[in-house]
């Protein structure tokens, strides 16, 4: 029996170091979402509420309608579920309709779409089956397009880009068997040898991985003379010799999601396919998803209004106590949640989608706030619906029309929204990666003060530098146009709630600095607390998403007054979970649950577990990905 995979022995402030070196440090633009977090209300950056050119819409619209009518006709969801695998001839049609060179550009085979209108796609697409929404979401937004586009050579793109854009499926691999989201434990290895890469390692859950045809890899190259080495990424032929695709994974939900775990033995990878130079891998992953991860909300903004169809038509026929179920304030005010909801991620993904075509402003932050928000909301509205449906909402859709009754597969969408939360960084790691975000002028103007590393100097230094932004920052925070009453009156009826907004953003950074001052270097440690802080943030930032496109829909719709109805329920509801959360930052039991979980980890509270039986067996927690040559069977598929 081999010897145990050796990580990379790292401590926890060499972690933090790896992930802070790969984060994009410089901020070239303006960002709505970081001058929000630091007080400053910048409507002028969203509003009026940017808008796709001509040409990009005639292109967008039409197809979309082509994609439409496949979703319709050869897009069997139901059959998906049933199988849990994607049919070969529905790969092969969206190949057909040019579906895996959405984001491509024309020059090699794309249908160059706008970021709007991708996301448009993905969410028809994820309509009709979330696992085809996913293939073509992880081909595109974090699969070999994405990098290539930001950092390929020419050569790369010339031979690349034109298989992915027709024929080529991608996948993106990063995550390995121990670890997750501290990739300084990378084990994964490329040897430098002669123009050659040699890679050995073992990656886990790679989406589209059972099914594509070239990888993205991310592995550790050793420093030596001549290569500065690190984290490095690679464009890898899947059928290459060495690769071995050793198991499909199978999931609570997504059933038909191609996602396996590969192991690379002694692959050969030429120098030309690295991907940026050695020890950028990071930087290129995170950069990638700076975009990449709006493609997640916007599934989620798709699945919302499935959501809302569904609990309108069925809380209109459903009858109980006299009338329907829907005219009884107990559903109703779940009816106003899902539809002000989907309202608002739609005008947060539009707006961000929108930012990222027009590429004026950073929208690091807002696509990750539209990450979290989307993919938490997503599911409460989705689990809303089970509640509204009853019985029939936890009933699969195959048992319903067994019966007689209308398939709808409100259970299989609460499975398959729930991996939402953990894909492309978990809640957790989102609050974390957008705090770090958020308080980046403060690091970069007193960082070095309490940095225990640094020197009296370098403290000084620091304290000089912090001493005259915050002369200058924090008057600012005392008053603002939220305090005058006629501010925003454009907005009619919206204008109060956006200058809530204002205000309550100056709140948040005065929030923010209070809670610095108290806990210095500490603060990285208050998670609970950064995530409330990033929790009111991507409340605010949907509140204003949600004004601005009503108030674009205002003069542009049919639908004006119902869209401001909608803000404006959103708005009241949005307002009611930031009060909450500002009142949990101080009022809280962060402290006793710290306790209690120690006491939990160091085995205080086992009697508590008798009385049960674990059918969970006696396997490891973490699989063997110790290097070496394959004993599995290749499951990999390609699709003709």
């Amino acid at each position: 029996m081999s010897a145990p995979t050796q990580r990379p022995k790292v401590t926890e402030r060499e972690a933090r170091q790896v992930a802070e070196a790969a984060r994009e440090r410089d901020w070239r633009k303006p960002s709505f979402a970081k001058e929000l977090f630091l007080g400053r209300f910048r409507l002028d950056l969203v509003h009026p509420h940017p808008l796709p050119a001509a040409e990009d819409v005639r292109r967008g619209e039409a197809f979309l309608a082509v994609l439409r009518e496949f979703c319709e006709t050869r897009i069997d969801g139901a059959r998906i579920e049933r199988e849990a695998r994607i049919p070969d001839e529905t790969i092969a049609g969206l190949k057909e309709l040019g579906a895996l060179g959405m984001k491509i550009d024309p020059a090699y085979g794309g249908l160059g779409l706008t970021q709007l209108y991708y996301n448009r796609a993905l969410a028809l697409v994820g309509s009709a089956s979330p696992a085809v929404g996913a293939l073509l979401s992880a081909h595109q937004s974090i699969g070999v397009p994405q990098p290539l586009k930001l950092f390929g050579t020419q050569e790369q793109k010339d031979a690349f880009l034109p298989r992915l854009a027709r024929t080529d499926l991608s996948a993106f691999l990063l995550t390995e068997p121990d670890v997750g989201s501290d990739p300084a434990r990378l084990a994964t290895t490329a040897v430098p040898d002669g123009d050659a890469y040699v890679l050995d390692g073992v990656k886990l859950w790679t989406t589209n991985g059972v099914v594509a045809d070239l990888l993205v890899v991310m592995a550790r190259v050793p420093a030596s003379e001549g290569h500065r080495g690190g984290i490095t990424a690679f464009v890898v032929e899947a059928d290459a010799p060495g690769i071995t695709v050793e198991h499909r994974n199978a999931f609570m939900g997504l059933r038909g999601l191609e996602n396996g775990v590969t192991r690379f033995h002694g692959v050969r990878v030429p120098a030309s396919h690295r991907i940026g130079p050695e020890g950028a891998g990071l930087k290129i992953a995170l950069t990638t998803l700076n975009t990449g991860r709006l493609s997640l909300p916007a599934a989620c903004a798709g699945a919302a209004k499935w959501c809302l169809k569904i609990a309108r038509e069925w809380s209109g026929e459903r009858e109980q106590w006299g009338r329907p179920i829907g005219r009884h304030e107990a559903v109703s005010t779940k009816i106003s949640f899902i539809a002000a909801t989907a309202f608002a991620l739609e005008a947060v993904v539009d707006l961000a989608s929108q930012m990222a075509d027009e590429d004026r402003n950073d929208i690091r932050i807002e696509a990750a706030l539209a990450k979290l928000y989307g993919s938490e909301k997503a599911w409460l509205i989705a689990d809303e619906l089970v509640q509204i449906r009853g019985g029939r909402g936890y009933e699969t859709a195959d048992s319903l029309a067994a019966r007689g009754e209308r398939a709808v597969p409100a259970e299989q969408l609460l499975r398959d929204l729930r991996i939402n939360r953990i894909f492309e960084g978990s809640t957790e790691i989102m609050h974390l990666l957008i705090a770090r975000e958020a308080v980046d002028a403060h690091l970069s103007v007193a960082g070095d003060l309490i940095d225990p590393e640094k020197s009296l100097a370098d403290k000084a230094k620091a304290g000089a530098r912090a001493g005259g932004f915050y002369a200058r920052w924090l008057p600012q925070l005392v008053t603002g146009a939220g305090q005058l009453p006629g501010s925003y009156g454009e907005f009619g009826a919206l204008a109060g709630h956006l200058r809530y907004v204002e205000r309550t953003s100056r709140k948040l950074a005065r929030s923010t600095f209070y809670a610095m001052s108290r806990w210095q270097g500490r603060m990285e440690l208050k998670q609970a607390f950064l995530g409330r802080i990033v929790d009111i943030g991507a409340e605010l930032f949907a509140m204003s998403a949600a004004c601005v496109r009503a108030e674009l829909l205002r003069t542009t719709s049919d639908h004006g007054p119902e869209a401001q109805q909608l803000a404006d329920v959103f708005c009241h509801q949005a307002r009611l979970r930031v009060d909450e959360l500002f009142t949990r930052l101080w009022s809280n039991t962060d402290d006793l649950d710290r306790r209690v979980s120690d006491g939990v980890l160091a085995d205080r509270y086992t009697w508590l577990e008798a009385g049960i039986v674990d059918p969970s067996g006696k396997g490891p927690w973490i699989a063997d990905a110790t290097p070496g040559p394959t004993t599995e069977q290749n499951v990999h598929r390609r699709i003709p």
